[in-house]
């Protein structure tokens, strides 16, 4: 069983102590420079909030409760994400299907605002993980072209896997119906085995922090 985590928005929708992810994050999503941090106990998230942000927003944690490395504002171990640990100052991709394989369409966002930096699509066939693939390498190569080392998320296990390893590992055939996602994904392994890149790639912890800011909404 998960351990339960106590929430404290000092700025935000409705500051307060919140017992859940979900509900500090509908107080803090979207909102300009909110300041939140997740406790492991109810004293400790009091404490907090009645002492003020200042005081603790971007601060480790102090106590048994803070795990050896543990980053800057982050008040949970690294087993468990919090949302503190989220780097916003990143580019979060996802990918829009109807149907697996199917026409398909990515984009990437910038994961402090959502603003889209690019999209692409719709493509007239291929499947999930093409696409969030063909999303994390069109970030990075974007990302080079402007010098940037930002962090590109996703939510695919199996895509940043195939990142990793310059290569893709699906059924989907090659025929005339896949043509295109089959030449844009040969052409980003051509990219990824001939540049180098010191962004980090990571997956976007659904589970923690909710759906991805690149998200379709088409669950």
């Amino acid at each position: 069983m998960a351990k339960q985590k106590y929430y404290v928005v000092w700025v935000g929708n409705r500051p307060g102590i919140y017992n859940s992810w979900a509900e500090c994050k509908e107080q803090v999503e979207q909102f300009k420079d909110a300041k939140y941090k997740s406790y492991d106990s109810s004293a400790e998230a009091q404490k907090a909030y009645s002492e003020g942000w200042t005081k603790h927003w971007g601060k480790k944690q102090t106590g048994s409760s803070t795990s050896k490395g543990t980053s800057p504002g982050r008040a949970t171990s690294s087993s468990s994400p919090s949302a503190e640990s989220i780097d916003y100052d990143s580019v979060s991709v996802d990918v829009g299907t109807r149907g697996n394989p199917g026409p398909i369409e990515y984009q990437g966002v910038e994961t402090q605002s959502g603003k889209v930096l690019f999209s692409v699509g719709p493509i007239p066939n291929g499947t999930n993980n093409l696409g969030e693939f063909l999303a994390i390498v069109h970030s990075l190569a974007y990302l080079k072209k402007l010098g940037s080392t930002k962090t590109v998320y996703s939510d695919s296990r199996t895509a940043l896997k195939w990142v990793r390893e310059k290569q893709v590992a699906t059924s989907l055939v090659r025929d005339e119906s896949t043509k295109e996602i089959w030449d844009l994904v040969d052409r980003a392994i051509n990219w990824l085995k001939n540049n180098s890149y010191e962004n980090k790639v990571l997956k976007w912890e659904t589970k923690e922090w909710g759906e991805i800011k690149a998200d379709y909404g088409r669950k």
